[in-house]
């Protein structure tokens, strides 16, 4: 059974001051141990009511010295409902050593604070996804809210939110690992104390599993290889043609990190970089087409600190915002060309520089490499997230044999 607090204001009539006062002071008692806490102010003795713990009437200062009292004791009561609703322990611990850690924080001010976090340590991809997440839920909750306040239903209401603001399923999936991510750091940082992880019932990865495919097929990259230029074509028609091609033949590399590329990254036959979204270090052969599509952009003045493609340029894109804002728009750039070329080879799925990243596992997986395989080469950190890359080639295996079936 859980001991209570007991709180007792006291006369410290042991201490006598010159001017004849004595210290006033709150005593904590909690499993037979005693703390005394000085409230600051003193008083004569014949002017403390032991019995009644406050001051008397004829006391000439007795407004402002109880008002002083009553203030302070407000505060410790406050702080031992805090912890109660928390349901924590009320010790001598937990109420002078770590009252701030009882303080409510609410769920977009901590937000803020990691998003900030993020920003100073040059993970701006991420930042923007949390700021994403942030606003949305703001949006959907424009209520200070607690995290303790967070439940299975609440996600709920936020996932109809989501698809009601016309988020797709990824996104809503994307949102929901950014706001457990949150969540639970939160718990790791002690912001509060979590009775029932509402996460833990609530599947965030359902969501993915509805993906499209995004996949295309060996013979299709094959006609993209052998396609003439058109006529009429913009400065990134065939820079997005080498792009998606290179990512094809190099394990699936994304595109920031083609950007980022160095000529210091290669070394014989391979290259090595540390991938932007993970910082998993990563190294695969280059194939022949990939080799030379860097030697159509090689430069032969170029340092081994240059970029290989011309996307960045290391005097120009210093800071990772700077890096970052030049990525983007090249990449803009890049899936509008793109998205041209699937209309002139006829193909239902438009192609973009992830395309090329899904293709590489749908086409391993169509001969007969195994999904641990695969999941290495395109740095995944688990198993499940590789599966989602790949298109429906198990299911259509299924329902040829269920033909059989009788």
């Amino acid at each position: 059974m859980r001991k209570h607090m007991k709180i007792k204001t006291i006369c410290r009539y042991e201490i006598v001051y010159k001017n004849g006062k004595s210290p006033l002071a709150v005593r904590f008692t909690h499993q037979r141990t005693h703390k005394t806490v000085s409230l600051g102010i003193s008083v004569e003795p014949h002017y403390w009511d032991k019995d009644a713990e406050m001051i008397t009437a004829d006391c000439p200062e007795r407004a402002i010295l109880q008002s002083k009292i009553d203030s302070a004791l407000a505060i410790y009561r406050k702080k031992i409902q805090r912890l109660e609703a928390l349901d924590m322990e009320v010790d001598f611990t937990n109420l002078f050593d770590q009252t701030a850690k009882c303080t409510p924080q609410f769920v977009d001010n901590y937000f803020q604070q990691q998003i900030t976090a993020m920003k100073q340590a040059g993970k701006i991809n991420t930042a923007i996804k949390y700021t994403a997440t942030c606003t949305s839920f703001v949006k959907f909750h424009p209520t200070k809210l607690r995290f303790e306040e967070i439940n299975g239903k609440l996600l709920g209401d936020f996932e109809v939110f989501l698809h009601s603001a016309g988020n797709q399923s990824n996104s809503i999936a994307t949102k929901f690992s950014v706001l457990k991510a949150v969540y639970n750091k939160a718990i790791a940082d002690k912001i509060f104390l979590c009775k029932e992880n509402p996460f833990i019932s609530y599947k965030v990865g359902k969501h993915w599993t509805q993906t499209r495919k995004r996949a295309i097929h060996k013979e299709d990259i094959q006609r993209l290889m052998q396609a003439e230029l058109p006529v009429t074509r913009s400065p990134y028609t065939d820079f997005a043609r080498d792009i998606f091609l290179f990512s094809y033949f190099s394990a699936g590399i994304n595109f920031k990190d083609i950007a980022t590329l160095r000529y210091v990254d290669m070394e014989e036959d391979r290259i090595f970089y540390r991938r932007h979204k993970t910082g998993k270090t990563m190294t695969c052969r280059l194939h022949p087409q990939a080799k030379a599509i860097i030697t159509r952009y090689g430069r032969s003045e170029a340092m081994q600190e240059d970029y290989i493609f011309p996307i960045l340029d290391r005097h120009v894109h210093r800071t990772e915002q700077q890096i970052h804002n030049r990525v983007h728009k090249v990449l803009i750039h890049i899936n509008r060309e793109l998205k041209e070329w699937s209309k002139r080879l006829g193909l239902t799925t438009n192609l973009t520089t992830y395309v090329a990243r899904h293709t590489y596992a749908t086409v391993l997986k169509r001969s007969g490499v195994s999904v641990a395989l695969i999941s290495e080469s395109l740095g995944h950190s688990d198993l499940s997230t590789t599966q989602i890359y790949l298109d429906s080639f198990e299911n259509s295996q299924i329902d040829a044999a269920m033909q059989h079936l009788l």
